[in-house]
């Protein structure tokens, strides 16, 4: 089955509450993601008629994902709205100097947010019957670590 990958970037912040190391201090990242999607029903034009032969036009796939999760994200404090601590900074962040939030039900790993991404993409493609669905996506946290979550692989 064909498919195809585009690649996005945007920088972040969050902290992980109740870490012993560094990361429980509030910092950012320039994340990095790669989102693969494939075209179950074949390609686009794949009738012959039409030519185009494509599983989504790069742009319309950029729109979407742009839409369903990096404009969101994109130069905002990103925390775990389960966390006292987070929710106050959060406020204090929005409220006293208006800075950008995004709340998550989740601590604020790359594990956690990857999976989110993946499903939250799906529950987009499906409810706009695009005829694509989301496999696969690769998030870089910083240039050496990343996580990938696969459909159907999350154990």
């Amino acid at each position: 089955m064909l498919n195809v990958t585009k690649e996005f970037s945007w920088a972040m912040n969050h902290r992980l509450e109740n870490h012993k190391g560094l990361c429980k201090n509030l910092h950012g990242h320039n994340y990095r993601l790669f989102i693969t999607v494939i075209r179950e029903d074949g390609l686009i034009g794949d009738d012959n008629k039409s030519g185009e032969g494509m599983v989504i036009d790069f742009k319309s796939l950029k729109n979407i994902v742009n839409k369903v999760i990096v404009d969101d994200l994109d130069h905002a404090f990103a925390y775990n709205k389960n966390s006292d601590v987070d929710e106050q900074i959060a406020k204090a962040l929005e409220e006293k100097i208006q800075q950008k939030i995004f709340a998550f039900d989740f601590r604020t790993t790359a594990e956690n947010m990857v999976k989110w991404m993946v499903e939250s993409l799906n529950n987009y493609l499906t409810n706009a019957d695009t005829g694509v669905r989301c496999t696969k996506a690769v998030l870089y946290e910083t240039d050496t670590c990343y996580a990938t979550y696969e459909e159907g692989k999350w154990t």
